[in-house]
């Protein structure tokens, strides 16, 4: 599974979550135009098989727009050390594998 990091997370984040989600990206490793729209965001996670992660509710918001892909964890951990996200997505990572499988789940709250 790729993980897409949105730009309110750390891109040290990838480093630290490489070893369960080797081919996840920040998006300022995209090519998108800094700061990227969330619209931009959003298509690049769809286009290239993504699951998005970020602390911005407009990608839940997104999600019951349009459905998914892409699929989205949303945090809801507060004002976070990447340390500790990167903790709490490795605790958690059965969990996101079998959100990730799911058919008709579109968004995860992680808290």
């Amino acid at each position: 599974m790729k993980l897409l990091f949105d730009e309110n997370i750390s891109y040290r984040i990838v480093k630290k979550v490489g070893l369960i989600a080797p081919d996840s990206v920040h998006v300022s490793r995209t090519g998108l135009t800094a700061p990227a729209k969330d619209t931009d965001i959003w298509d690049y996670a769809k286009a290239n098989e993504f699951v998005l992660v970020s602390f911005d509710e407009d990608f839940q918001d997104l999600s019951s727009l349009y459905g998914f892909p892409p699929k989205v964890i949303l945090l809801r951990l507060g004002n976070s050390s990447t340390q500790m996200i990167s903790e709490v997505l490795m605790k958690k990572w059965e969990e996101i594998v079998l959100f990730s499988q799911s058919e008709t789940v579109g968004v995860l709250e992680i808290f």
